[in-house]
């Protein structure tokens, strides 16, 4: 498996920018390091260009007839290796080169089937979602219960006009619902991926957190709906108030200081998970970020904008650029390390200083195509400059083709993220 083509392009017009992105996918198609016969498209569009999703969908797919398989979603921004294009009309194309028995596109014509259920078998998935969709919570747990691994990578659709989600399968519709256009509003969608037992083809995926902790970690000990009442059996109001260091006795100041704080979930036994997170302030992959939405003083509660239960861990937390760039660095840096060989060559090991200055250790994997999906709270400004937050992928992982778009929500293992960024990668042996 050879590099994945893509292509991306800004434009007030969206046949120009398709025309140029075309440009970049028929060069690349053309060098001998990269795939030659895609048949899966991902497709990323900024809202500019969600009234014209349909025509874009139908003037790439007749540019791309080789192409069988197409799965995308729109942002208020969209990703590429290196860039962001935010507010602005734009949009991104990876063509991916797997085998057909090893992906399946899913939409709501064309559902994913269950786990064991003796047809195809998916190991993870790339989900994109609609945030208007009810109950869309428990269709990520459900969705993440038809993969063997309960996985899912991906993130929810973010517009200020149409919340559409492109999939459009060469495996052809369920019986009795007609023809799919590929465009689809509300509910899930995207690419389911089967284990390759061969090792031909792998995912590697990771979550980097955009928030850091601001309290000690308490146990939620009593609750009511989405108002925590109690937290290691003590008032919830008065354990916030101490931990932020404000006092109601001071309204506007003590206002002022909880309208900036979120709150960090995990049903897991620690936040962060382990020492060296602890110390660098950083949360963990299983923590949740969720907004403080009201105070309820008659009952010295708290108001989260999830429904929690009793004993999850409940962290007090607040956006901060530093810790989303350290942890997007981790992450990143995770992602090398294990795609790095165990042993070293025998001329490097048995040199009598570590290494010659020259050499640098070879990938035993290496990197086709890469996804990021990052909260549209996140782009642009948080990480200091426009496309920063794209650099740093870029200066860590190599000059890599990525395509990518910044959500409402992203979607981590079985959760809904917040203020997340999610990376996976496509690998193939070195």
């Amino acid at each position: 498996m050879k590099l994945f083509p893509y292509g991306h392009a800004t434009h007030p017009q969206w046949q120009m920018a398709a025309a140029l992105v075309l440009a970049q996918l028929r060069g690349y198609l053309a060098l001998p390091g990269y795939a030659g016969a895609p048949t899966l498209a991902l497709l990323y569009i900024t809202d500019h260009y969600a009234d014209q999703a349909q025509e874009i969908l139908d003037h790439l797919s007749a540019e791309l007839p080789f192409i069988t398989d197409w799965s995308g979603t729109v942002g208020v921004g969209i990703a590429a290796n290196n860039v962001e294009y935010f507010d602005e009309p734009a949009l991104a194309v990876m063509l991916c080169e797997l085998p057909h028995d090893h992906y399946r596109v899913f939409s709501g014509v064309s559902p994913l089937p269950a786990a064991r259920s003796g047809l195809f078998q998916a190991h993870t998935a790339l989900v994109h979602a609609d945030a208007g969709t009810p109950d869309l919570a428990e269709l990520i747990t459900e969705m993440a219960q038809r993969t063997q691994s309960g996985y899912l990578f991906g993130g929810l659709a973010s517009s200020r006009s149409q919340r559409v989600q492109f999939a459009l399968s060469g495996h052809g519709n369920l019986k009795g619902h007609g023809a799919a256009c590929g465009v689809f509003t509300g509910g899930l969608s995207g690419v389911a991926f089967a284990r390759d037992a061969s090792g031909e083809m792998g995912l590697m995926s990771r979550v980097t957190q955009g928030c850091r902790p601001i309290s000690a970690t308490y146990d939620i000990t009593a609750c009511e709906g989405n108002v925590v009442t109690e937290l290691d059996g003590e008032p919830a109001l008065d354990v916030m108030l101490a931990a932020l260091d404000v006092s109601l006795d001071q309204p506007a100041e003590a206002l002022a200081k909880v309208r900036s704080i979120l709150v960090g979930l995990s049903r897991v036994s620690d936040i962060p998970m382990d020492a060296s997170r602890r110390r660098s302030g950083q949360f963990g992959a299983e923590v949740m970020v969720r907004h403080l939405v009201g105070l309820d003083p008659s009952r010295h509660g708290i108001a989260i904008a999830d429904v929690p239960t009793v004993g999850m861990k409940l962290a007090f937390c607040e956006r901060n650029a530093e810790a989303a760039r350290a942890d997007l660095i981790r992450i990143c840096a995770e992602i090398r390390e294990e795609l790095a060989p165990e042993e070293l060559p025998l001329e490097v090991a048995g040199a009598p200083h570590p290494a010659p200055a020259h050499w640098t250790p070879p990938l035993s994997r290496r990197i086709a195509g890469a996804i990021y999906v990052s909260c549209s709270g996140r782009g642009g400004p948080h990480f200091g400059t426009p496309s920063a937050e794209l650099q740093i992928v870029r200066r860590a992982l190599g000059d890599v083709p990525l395509v990518g778009y910044f959500a409402g929500g992203e979607i981590a293992r079985n959760h809904l993220c917040g203020y997340t960024g999610v990376l996976t990668v496509f690998t193939v042996p070195g």
